[in-house]
């Protein structure tokens, strides 16, 4: 998919594995529910290792996508729930960089309290558009 990148030089660089901003062509949006790190049996990967967590979320994102034939390459926004950002910051982009090779999605970075179980660390949703 053809993706523009917006970066304005009126606003800072972004500090991680993300774009200010993504302009798509119209195409089919696909949506995939924030991802965290259960496997097909449901059970947590990766107890206290975001990068384990982190890898195994947006493993499940990819198997997601793919159901609509939609590859993190599609990927145009992700919105990042973490529980401690100041801990995790680097570990998330370390792996994100293993998933996102260039032309970076747009990403918002939250910090909650906690999540659905309480080891979890990490919880990503993904937008991406297909053409």
């Amino acid at each position: 998919m053809a993706k523009t990148i917006l970066q304005s030089s009126e606003v800072a660089t972004p500090a991680g594995i993300m774009s200010q901003g993504v302009a798509v062509p119209a195409g089919r949006m696909v949506f995939a529910s924030g991802q965290v790190a259960r496997g097909v049996d449901g059970q947590l990967v990766g107890r206290g290792d975001i990068r384990a967590q982190t890898r195994k979320v947006l493993e499940n994102t990819q198997a997601v996508l793919a159901e609509a034939g939609a590859t993190l390459d599609d990927v145009v926004k992700v919105t990042v729930f973490v529980t401690n950002i100041a801990e995790h910051f680097s570990a998330i982009h370390e792996v994100r960089a293993e998933f996102f090779k260039s032309d970076y999605p747009a990403s918002t970075l939250v910090e909650i309290s906690r999540l659905v179980d309480p080891d979890m660390l990490i919880e990503i949703e993904a937008i991406a558009v297909v053409q």
